[in-house]
């Protein structure tokens, strides 16, 4: 055995001491790698109810606002009908009644100046 078959030897066992060394970390960060895996099997196990939960809610919502939608027509229907009715009862009634109560006012003040 010479010089070079134990410097051969050296540099063998020290490489498979680094070889040791790094697959000690190498075997836990496969550790994490495989809980991260799982973590994520899990949260998408969970993940797809409540999407599909909130996407029922969503179209249940967009049923009432549909349905507010229709209330809110009718009110705006509603108020121009008043407010049509408004102006015709006012063309309608406010022009004789004007005319009636300046009659009246007439009336009354030829009534003072005779007494």
């Amino acid at each position: 055995m010479n010089i070079g078959d134990i410097a051969g030897i050296v540099a063998a066992v020290a490489f498979l001491a680094l070889v040791a060394f790094l697959a000690v970390p190498l075997l836990k960060v496969g550790k994490v790698l495989d809980a991260a895996t799982d973590s994520v099997r899990e949260v998408t196990a969970h993940a797809l109810p409540i999407i599909d939960e909130a996407a029922v809610t969503i179209a249940a919502g967009n049923t009432q606002i549909a349905k507010v939608d229709t209330v809110t027509t009718a009110a705006a229907e509603v108020s121009q009908n008043v407010s049509a009715l408004t102006t015709l009862v006012s063309a309608t009634v406010g022009g004789p009644l004007i005319k009636v109560a300046s009659f009246s006012y007439a009336v009354r003040r030829l009534f003072r100046r005779e007494a």
